[in-house]
């Protein structure tokens, strides 16, 4: 029997129409990654469905769903949504040994299925820092180990000094006995030193399943060390009848006990005159015999340690700078010095004044005694006096 042409048409259309529609039942899925002890949702669609069932299955190929029945007994499992385009499952309290591959399963001639894989990441315990023994001393050798055990996949650890990251390290990653977690540990090696003391070293560990929020362990380091001392003048240019007072800082750990205070290698020789208090001498009223090298001593359990301060007591007055007389010269310079003392201060300031006068050779005067008596008796008219004569500017 032929078909007439319309008919023929009709069953073509027909046709591409039921092949359409069965290349459009196809379930699509999509991989899930979930933290241990969180809840998976594995949702199955289809576009187009003619009332063909869905299934999900899981990695042992155990049914848990078909349609909206459930088939595996297992509390942590429940349907969220089932229908003609759709079967949606959610898996609470998801263990590690939950992860694996998924299937959804179209009950087609034949059977299409989806695969969908559920990745579980391992959440890290949080760190711990071992090795430290409080408390150090400065030059001993410190290693501080960081330790996180059951991540999956390794957990990443980085090492902070006062929030300065630390990059030579350590770092050893071994597979737990369960064969699907890591245990990783790292180590900052160092020498102790005082600049430490105080300072906090804290471990942090980043993973994925943290949410950036990472996990941190922190130590305070107590380094002890002998005391660091200088001492510090209130005068810088002491003079006779001044007071001068000097101290002693001293920095160590445990404190420095009181400080020491020592003369030219001997004890104050004017205790009356040269009061300790504390970390503070104090001299008054300054003399030519406080000139000398004084001391300070400080300890304490770890060691001692010791700094000096040469005092120079300076005169309240300059003294008269002495008159240089060349041999080869007719002439000579006086230069007369004088020392006033401010009012508001107790340095002094020389004065020194010039001017132009003759020699006894110059004024033929041999009873002169001094070159002030020759400037006096040179005033007048003098034989060939105004070729002897030195002008000072």
């Amino acid at each position: 029997m032929r078909l007439k042409p319309g008919a023929l048409l009709r069953f073509y259309s027909l046709c591409g129409i039921l092949i359409q529609g069965s290349q459009g039942q196809f379930p699509l899925t999509q991989n899930v990654t979930v933290v241990e002890g969180g809840t998976a949702n594995l949702t199955c669609r289809v576009d187009q469905n003619d009332n063909t069932s869905l299934q999900w299955s899981n990695p042992a190929q155990q049914t848990l769903y078909f349609d909206d029945k459930k088939a595996l007994r297992d509390n942590r499992i429940e349907l969220v949504r089932a229908s003609w385009h759709e079967l949606s499952i959610s898996v609470s309290d998801v263990s590690l040994s939950d992860e694996g591959q998924y299937t959804c399963s179209l009950f087609t001639m034949p059977v299409k299925t989806s695969k969908a894989f559920l990745t579980v990441l391992g959440v890290p315990e949080k760190p711990q820092i071992t090795g430290f023994t409080s408390p150090v001393m400065e030059g001993e050798r410190m290693q501080l180990t960081c330790k996180t055990s059951g991540s999956k996949p390794a957990a990443d650890i980085r090492w902070f000094k006062n929030d300065k990251e630390v990059k030579d390290v350590k770092y050893l990653k071994e597979e737990d006995a369960n064969r699907k977690t890591f245990t990783v540990s790292s180590t900052l090696d160092f020498l102790a030193d005082r600049n430490d003391d105080g300072a906090v070293v804290s471990c942090r560990v980043d993973h994925e399943s943290l949410n950036a929020t990472p996990q941190i362990a922190m130590q305070v380091l107590e380094i002890h060390y002998t005391p660091l001392v200088k001492i510090i003048s209130s005068n810088s240019w002491p003079e006779e009848g001044q007071s001068i007072i000097l101290t002693c800082e001293s920095k160590g750990k445990p404190v420095p006990e009181p400080v020491l205070w020592t003369k030219d290698g001997g004890e104050l020789p004017d205790p009356e005159r040269m009061v300790v208090n504390g970390r503070v001498l104090s001299i008054s009223f300054l003399n030519k015999t406080d000139n000398g090298t004084y001391r300070c001593e400080a300890k304490n359990p770890i060691g001692r340690n010791s700094t000096e301060y040469v005092l120079i007591v300076h005169d309240v007055f300059n003294t008269l700078l002495p008159t240089t007389v060349i041999p080869s010269l007719t002439t000579a310079t006086v230069t007369t010095t004088v020392a006033l003392t401010a009012s508001t201060t107790t340095s002094a300031t020389a004065i020194s004044t010039r001017g132009t006068y003759l020699t006894n050779e110059a004024k033929g005067a041999e009873d002169a005694p001094d070159a002030d008596t020759a400037i006096i008796n040179a005033e007048g008219s003098q034989v060939n006096a105004e070729e002897k004569k030195e002008y000072f500017i």
